[in-house]
Order: structure tokens, then sequence, then C-alpha cells
């Protein structure tokens, strides 16, 4: 069982520039899963979790846009830059728009904890657990879950909180990552039991390597 003080929603690349149709970044499926990721936000938040949006945001001459990305990013109007011919495309839907307490963090590159200060942030607040939700979930959601694994975090992720290109995607991702340790359940599993089913992997192997190094101090 995870403690919910102890563990964090995020919420990755939820914002019009990857949720509207009209986008060229748009990710086929994300906007079918607004409901849903509104739903585990509110949850999340009444079950006491830290929340992060965790959000990209592009400089006018596409400095910091991904090199693979670029081209489809400057002709279809460079959206997610607030010089954009779409300025809504940085901004969330109105079910996913921060609430007081929530956290804004923006990251230049797929993984949540490449160059931020998010796991610094979740050491400070003694934070475990990473559940995760957003788009997309062979980029961002995985790059983020494998950084996480690799840094000792448990990682939940929200199914049907994830959007994929095709569903085909969609499915051998998360089986990968299921595979590889993260836990997966859905939203309605989350509304009702929270994390109470979740094991705490990473904190029984912290108990196991102390009780050894215990051990051996005492021979």
């Amino acid at each position: 069982m995870i403690d919910p003080g102890r563990a964090a929603l995020i919420m990755i690349d939820m914002q019009n520039g990857f949720i509207d149709p009209t986008s060229s970044l748009c990710v086929a499926g994300a906007a079918a899963t607004v409901p849903t990721c509104a739903q585990a936000l509110a949850r999340a938040r009444e079950l006491g979790m830290t929340v992060f949006h965790v959000r990209r945001a592009y400089a006018p001459d596409g400095s910091d846009v991904e090199p693979v990305r670029y081209h489809t990013w400057l002709e279809g109007g460079r959206p997610l830059c607030v010089e954009s011919d779409d300025p809504a495309s940085l901004t969330a839907p109105e079910p996913l728009t921060p609430a007081e307490g929530d956290r804004v963090v923006m990251k230049p590159r797929f993984s949540a904890f490449f160059d931020t200060p998010l796991d610094e942030i979740l050491r400070r607040e003694n934070i475990d657990t990473v559940v995760l939700t957003g788009t997309t979930t062979p980029n961002c959601i995985r790059s983020t879950c494998y950084d996480a694994l690799s840094l000792n975090y448990n990682v939940a992720i929200i199914e049907d909180c994830t959007s994929s290109r095709t569903p085909e995607v969609q499915r051998a991702n998360i089986e990968d990552m299921a595979f590889i340790g993260a836990y997966v359940l859905d939203c309605a599993e989350f509304c009702e039991r929270g994390l109470s089913d979740m094991p705490d992997v990473a904190g029984d192997v912290a108990k196991a390597v102390g009780a050894y190094y215990a051990s051996e101090a005492t021979r």
C-alpha cells in the first residue's frame, strides 16, 4: 500500500498544443483522455497527493524545439510558443487547469525529469511514488517512467489517462512499462481505491538493503 501523502500525480503535456485536433503537434487520442485526466486530478487532490503539471513552451526562434519535430512545428504555425499563430496552444483545457496548490514544471525534452527540478522537489518533500498521466505514452510517459524507475521511485501509470497515436502503440508501450516494473491501473480503480493496492516496491527494497548492512555491521 502506498501512502498518498508520499505520492505525486504528474500530468504531462496536457495542453492544447498536444490536444487540439487543429494543432500540428496534436496527439491522436489525447483529447479523448481529458475527462479521465480531470477525474484523476480531482481524486489525487482529494487524497492529498501533490499534483504536478509538466508542460512545454517553445522559444519563438525554435531553438529549443526537438530537432525531430522542428519542421512540423515551424510549418504548423509554431504551436506552444507565445508568438505562435495560436497562443491558446500553451494553455490547458478548463478541466485540467492547475488548481491552487498544484505545481507547474517546465521541461525541455520528453522526460519530466530531464533538466528539471522535479527530482529535487520530490525528494525534498519525501515523495517516493509518482503516478503518471498525460501524453504521449511512448515518448513523454515512457521516458519519465524509466527515469523515475532509475531514480528508485515507485511508478504507477493510469492507463486510460494516457494516449498514443494508435491503440497498438498504446498497448505495446503499456505492456513494456508494466513488464519493467510500473504498476498499471485505470482511472476507475484509482478513483475507487487510490493507491491502496499498489505495492511499495522501492520502500521494501530500501528496507531489505538497510537490513543487510545492519546485519553486516554486527558481524
